[in-house]
């Protein structure tokens, strides 16, 4: 997948997620998603190429830069916990759509449940 589609096709996606907005805290060069108030994606062109970081659990966020050298420890974030996308070979449309929704109910799951705008244990998954 190309770094153009990549950005598009994550930014529709997370139009598709209750509760989330888009703000840009950090200039126009950085566009970020939040859910009620936390960060769960953030998407800029700040590192030379277009690039989205998100959320992932640390053993999950290994296993993926493991295996794809499109996904690197995240740019500007804890390295443990976030990752960097950028566009290339094994990154498709539903493994971007996954990790997305993989991030957001990461972010969902820390907020008081009164605040959660879905179930973050059953949103999003198949089955």
């Amino acid at each position: 997948m190309d770094a153009t589609t990549l950005l598009k096709t994550v930014a529709a996606h997370t139009e598709e997620l209750p509760g989330s907005g888009l703000e840009h805290p950090f200039g126009p060069e950085w566009e970020v998603y939040k859910v009620r108030g936390k960060v769960f994606m953030l998407m800029t062109e700040v590192p030379g190429r277009p690039v989205v970081i998100l959320k992932s659990d640390p053993g999950e966020a290994k296993a993926l830069r493991e295996e794809n050298a499109h996904i690197t420890p995240g740019f500007h974030m804890n390295k443990k916990h976030w990752i960097t996308l950028e566009g290339g070979e094994g990154i498709d449309e539903a493994l971007l759509k996954e990790l997305v929704t993989e991030s957001y109910r990461l972010v969902v799951t820390q907020l008081p449940k009164s605040q959660q705008p879905v179930d973050p244990h059953t949103y999003g998954r198949s089955g």
